[in-house]
């Protein structure tokens, strides 16, 4: 029989902000640890391995300052490697930021530098596996993506000559508008390009392995017809269709 076990902290969400001399950077923080030298913990009740959760949480707030960068990748990778070099006794861990919005407000006089907006749905998302190897830290497994893409096709989408029997009752449709809440995420075959210490972004497209989209399709129903080719439609039901795609190297 084999066993895992892992704990940690979620959603440690901070704002590093520095007035003008910089843009401001925040993110919500999973820290999850994996290994066996907590077990007595579980076991035994000795907790003398356990790094508490409260002090993740106070050790993402301390060392946020202390982050220079702006991409959430190059943030995972900070982070990680500061916890297993402060840590010694977490073998592997998990680290995982998620975007919060900050996008700068517009006003006639262009963007500004001290008032941002914070209503965005859709927000990135990165994360990172870190293991020891001898004494060095080694990035395992990356992940990044965008999450929560919300899309409005207007025209063009079409579902119809699909297979029919008794419990059929959708209509074909030829010309449907459609909308679409979509995922996607890709994964690095080198740990480089995902933290940032490789080449720039478009350079560094030949490093990805792996890219994956999730969608959920919501077709909206017509309510009433306008003028020449003007339509109006209900918001979309709560039940709706869904894709998923991989693609690998």
């Amino acid at each position: 029989m084999s066993m895992e076990i892992r704990y940690g902290k979620t959603r440690v969400v901070f704002f590093r902000l520095a007035r003008r001399s910089a843009p401001p950077f925040a993110a919500s923080v999973d820290i999850d640890v994996f290994g066996e030298r907590f077990m007595a913990s579980y076991t035994e009740g000795d907790n003398s391995e356990v790094v508490a959760t409260d002090t993740m949480k106070n050790f993402v707030y301390a060392t946020a300052a202390e982050f220079a960068g702006r991409t959430l990748e190059a943030y995972v990778t900070f982070l990680g490697r500061r916890l297993l070099t402060t840590y010694p006794q977490m073998e592997r861990i998990r680290v995982t930021a998620t975007e919060v919005p900050l996008d700068a407000s517009h006003a006639e006089a262009g963007s500004s530098d001290v008032v941002f907006r914070m209503t965005r749905s859709d927000t990135a998302i990165a994360h990172a596996d870190f293991a020891r190897e001898g004494q060095d830290i080694a990035i395992t497994h990356t992940r990044s993506g965008i999450e929560g893409m919300r899309l409005l096709k207007v025209t063009g989408s079409s579902f119809a000559a699909f297979a029919r029997d008794s419990y059929t009752t959708l209509p074909e449709l030829t010309d449907r508008p459609l909308t679409i809440v979509m995922d996607a995420h890709w994964q690095h075959a080198d740990a480089r390009a995902f933290s940032g210490e490789g080449k720039g972004l478009l350079k560094t497209f030949p490093s990805i392995s792996a890219v994956e989209f999730s969608t959920q399709n919501h077709t909206p129903d017509k309510v009433a017809d306008g003028k020449d080719d003007v339509r109006v439609f209900a918001e979309p039901r709560q039940t709706f269709g869904k894709i998923g795609l991989v693609l690998k190297r």
